[in-house]
C-alpha cells in the first residue's frame, strides 16, 4: 500500500531525450531532441496545479514519466512515494489518468459496462464500487445517458464519462491531459467544476494540461509553466496577472453621457453614449485613481472590474525570452 507522504508529485532532475532518425544508408543522421530538461518540482496531496506549455514543451512527455509510460533519461520522479516507470503495476491503483483524445471507454458499449469492466480490473469491492458508481453518476450527471452506447454520445457527454471513470477506484492523484478539448462553452463549465469538486470535497491531487485559459483559472490554483522543456514559472494562478500583466478591465455604464476621462495609462477600447470600456495599467495610475475619476466624469448605473485573459498573461511570459527567476515563497502550499 502507498505510503502516508504529504508529498504527492516529486520530481527532481527530470529529463527526456527523444533520438531521432532521419535519411538512408550512409547519410543517416542520427539527432537528439531534448523533450523534457531537467524539471525538478514538489507538488503537496490535494493541490490542483496546471501544467501549461506550448505545443513541443514538454508537458505529455513529462505526464507519460509519471504514469510510468516513458522512462526517463536522466533524473528521478516519485508519485506517492512510487517510481512510476518502476513500479507502475503497484501505482496504477492511485492515479486516475484522463487523455481528452484518447478514451478508456469501450466505443461500442454503454458506460456502465465500461465501469463493471473496471471495477474488475481493479478488484474493487463489489459494495464500495456500487456506492462510489452510483454517486458518480448522480455527480456528474451520467443517468440519461448510462446505457447509451459510447460511439453514440456527444463529446460533453463521453468527457464527463471518462473522468467519471477515471475516479471509480478513488484515486489520489488525478492526471487530466487536455480534458477539455473540443468541448462546447458549456459542456467545459460542467467538467470544470466537476473536476474542482472533487478536487476540494476528496482532496484528489489534480495535474492538468491545458490550452484553455479557463480551465486554469477555474480548476487550478497553482500554475507551472514549461517551455523549451524547461520550467519557466511557478506560482499562484492568481499572482500571474499582478507579476506579468499590471492591467485591469474597467467596464462602466452611465445615466448620462460621461466626461471625458484621461489619465496616464488609461486606454479607451470601446466607448458608446452612455459605457466605456477601459483598460487600466495599473503601475501607471492605481485602479483606486481611475476609479475616482470615473465618479467625477458622470452618475454611475453600473461597474465591473477585470483581470486580463490568462492566454494574454501566458503570451506576455513566453514573450520575455528568458526564463524569469521560478517565484519562491508559498505557492507550494497553496
Amino acid at each position: 500500500m502507498a505510503n502516508s507522504n504529504p508529498i504527492a508529485v516529486q520530481l527532481e532532475n527530470l529529463s527526456k531525450t527523444f533520438e531521432l532518425r532521419s535519411g538512408w544508408g550512409r547519410n543517416r543522421i542520427r539527432r537528439a531532441v531534448i523533450a523534457v530538461d531537467g524539471i525538478s518540482l514538489t507538488i503537496p496531496a490535494g493541490q490542483s496545479v496546471a501544467f501549461i506549455g506550448p505545443n513541443g514543451a514538454g508537458k505529455s512527455t513529462t505526464i507519460k514519466m509519471l504514469t510510468g509510460i516513458l522512462h526517463p533519461s536522466a533524473g528521478q520522479a516519485q508519485v506517492l512515494g512510487y517510481t512510476p516507470w518502476r513500479e507502475r503495476r503497484e501505482l496504477v491503483r492511485y492515479i486516475g489518468a484522463v487523455f481528452g483524445q484518447r478514451s478508456q471507454l469501450w466505443y461500442h458499449l454503454p458506460p456502465r459496462d465500461t465501469f463493471e469492466l473496471l471495477a474488475r480490473i481493479y478488484s474493487l469491492d463489489r459494495g464500495s464500487y456500487v456506492r462510489r458508481r452510483d454517486t458518480l453518476i448522480e455527480r456528474f450527471g451520467l443517468g440519461e445517458f448510462l446505457h447509451t452506447p459510447v460511439r453514440k454520445l456527444s463529446l460533453g457527454q463521453r468527457m464527463r464519462a471518462e473522468v467519471a471513470a477515471s475516479l471509480l477506484h478513488a484515486p489520489r492523484v488525478l492526471f487530466l491531459d487536455e480534458p477539455t478539448i473540443g468541448l462546447d462553452v458549456i459542456a467545459r463549465q460542467e467538467l470544470r467544476d466537476l473536476i474542482l469538486e472533487w478536487n476540494r470535497e476528496e482532496g484528489v491531487t489534480v495535474f492538468l494540461t491545458s490550452h484553455d485559459a479557463g480551465d486554469i483559472e477555474r480548476v487550478a490554483r497553482r500554475v507551472i509553466v514549461i517551455n523549451h522543456g524547461r520550467v519557466v514559472l511557478d506560482d499562484k494562478v492568481s499572482a500571474l496577472r499582478r507579476q506579468y500583466l499590471g492591467s485591469k478591465i474597467l467596464s462602466v455604464k452611465f445615466h448620462a453621457p460621461p466626461a471625458p476621462i484621461v489619465l496616464p495609462g488609461v486606454t479607451t477600447l470601446k466607448a458608446s453614449e452612455y459605457a466605456l470600456k477601459l483598460e487600466v495599467d495599473t503601475r501607471a495610475t492605481p485602479i483606486e485613481q481611475v476609479m475616482a475619476e470615473v465618479l467625477r466624469a458622470g452618475a454611475v448605473a453600473d461597474i465591473a472590474i477585470e483581470d486580463p485573459p490568462l492566454e494574454e498573461v501566458i503570451a506576455h511570459i513566453y514573450a520575455g525570452g528568458s526564463a524569469p527567476e521560478v517565484a519562491a515563497g508559498d505557492h507550494k502550499h497553496a
